[in-house]
């Protein structure tokens, strides 16, 4: 072959590799979903505001339906979804990321809203995109993708589920799919849908899965993608492709929301619920000491009106799989069990080989400080933890070693996860108050304001702006020239 021609081919070959790597790393930098970044802003971001009470730096401010989903930012735009309680309208809303300006709103028709928590709502899942198409989820509804100008490509309907607090957990994008966990009373599943089609691809059952919310999160080990998913007791890990679990480990909550956080090798999972702190523990008596107690009719099952017991009493529904109204043998030991093995603890894991692992997998565990809701956010090898009451713990990811435990300015519950860049670290509480931390190893407090608007919605970080939603409002703040 004449050099000339060797020459070229060269170049030709050296270019279409450029541009697929190109092509690879752009789709896997479009690809967004709650948490897609673990909550770490890149290196070009900066510089960020770290005083809101600076009226300079808010760029804009507008109005907005309420709703817990996080927001995602898209080709300019601004993705979320929001619920009217008078109306019972379910939308999702597009905006436009310089100005706030509303560019689109969708509704969906429900035929019935599920029901939530009292601190819950219907709009709770962050919509999921992968460069080209936007994902969003209703538990009432179920999954819909748009195109970014808001035409409806597909819809695959799906719930409501048996949960009387709802759907909590998001979807997530991976090599063509859309990925969605469910965990309730009954029937829980994870199931992989075609982003082109809506066409499910497969769905594996999780028979043992209990009520739960957390979102997956996509872990890459030995050069191979899995599906980190976790539930009530237990962390597993499947296969994105076929829906086989693979490997799964327990030491887990009886109910999980935070999200798995992986770096490398490794799997930070931290999970606590009601019940299972040590001196703390709740546990159902044996079912022939409860019928002794309460079976009134002496027909072998226990009817609400029969019970008296608080604990009972606020875990009924979710104990009457079939919802009869009456609780049986099998019923009452199910939900029994998943109190005698609940462990409150933020667990370092290191998952090898398949199918169920031993304590070996645990590098180390720490038990205070837990978060119920809020997923820990991991950078330069430093754990962030944000607890109800606005406890922050510090750890070294490493050992485990605890570094600080302190609080940050807003009190109350915390349902919006920590969010780093440029060197802060953001907490924003229920109440609305926004803390500012320093990403160091010292403790070092920046900055508190109380927005007086509730937050559910974990803040968002782009370039030198950050978002913040709040029950009444979508903030864009930027920081100093």
């Amino acid at each position: 072959m004449p050099r000339l021609i060797k020459n070229r081919l060269l170049l030709f070959w050296c270019a279409a590799a450029t541009t697929t790597a190109s092509l690879a790393s752009s789709a896997e930098g479009s690809l967004k979903y709650f948490r897609s970044d673990e909550g770490v802003a890149g290196s070009s971001t900066g510089p960020l505001p770290d005083n809101f009470d600076a009226a300079s730096a808010l760029r804009w401010r507008v109005p907005l339906d309420p709703g817990h989903s996080t927001p995602i930012l898209v080709n300019g735009k601004i993705a979320l979804t929001t619920y009217r309680a008078d109306s019972k309208e379910l939308a999702t809303v597009a905006l436009d990321q310089q100005t706030g300006e509303t560019l689109w709103r969708r509704l969906i028709a429900a035929q019935r809203v599920e029901q939530t928590h009292q601190l819950g709502s219907p709009a709770t899942a962050t919509p999921a995109c992968d460069g080209q198409r936007l994902f969003v989820f209703f538990g009432s509804y179920g999954l819909i993708c748009y195109d970014l100008d808001g035409k409806k490509l597909w819809e695959h309907p799906l719930g409501p589920f048996q949960d009387e607090y709802g759907a909590g957990s998001s979807p997530v994008v991976i090599d063509g799919k859309v990925i969605l966990n469910q965990d309730h009373d009954k029937d829980s599943f994870l199931a992989a849908f075609d982003s082109a089609t809506g066409r499910m691809i497969w769905k594996t059952a999780r028979p043992d899965a209990v009520r739960s919310y957390s979102t997956p999160a996509v872990w890459e080990r030995s050069g191979r993608k899995e599906l980190l998913v976790a539930g009530a007791l237990e962390l597993a890990g499947y296969d994105p492709a076929t829906g086989e679990r693979l490997w799964w480990v327990n030491g887990l909550a009886r109910i999980v929301i935070p999200t798995p956080v992986p770096a490398g090798e490794m799997i930070y999972m931290a999970s606590w619920s009601p019940g299972a702190d040590a001196g703390r523990r709740l546990a159902l008596d044996p079912w022939p000491a409860a019928l002794a107690k309460w079976d009134k009719n002496h027909d072998g099952k226990l009817a609400k009106a029969e019970v008296d017991d608080r604990e009972v009493l606020d875990r009924f529904y979710r104990m009457d799989l079939d919802q009869s109204g009456l609780l049986d043998e099998k019923e009452w030991e199910r939900h029994a069990e998943y109190f005698r093995r609940a462990q409150n603890a933020l667990l370092a894991l290191k998952p090898k080989g398949h199918g169920q692992l031993d304590d070996s997998a645990v590098v180390w565990k720490y038990q205070r400080g837990i978060p119920y809701v809020a997923t820990p956010l991991l950078d330069k090898g430093i754990l962030w933890m944000v607890k109800d009451g606005g406890i922050v713990t510090k750890l070294d990811a490493a050992s485990g070693g605890v570094l600080q435990e302190e609080r940050v300015g807003g009190v109350g519950n915390y349902f919006a996860s920590p969010a780093m860049g440029d060197g802060k670290v953001y907490f924003a509480s229920e109440p609305g108050v926004v803390s500012v931390v320093a990403n160091d190893r010292d403790w070092k407090m920046i900055s508190s304001h109380a927005f007086h608007e509730k937050i559910y919605a974990t803040p968002v970080i782009d370039r030198d702006r950050i978002y913040l939603r709040s029950e009444q409002a979508l903030y864009c703040f930027q920081g100093g020239k």
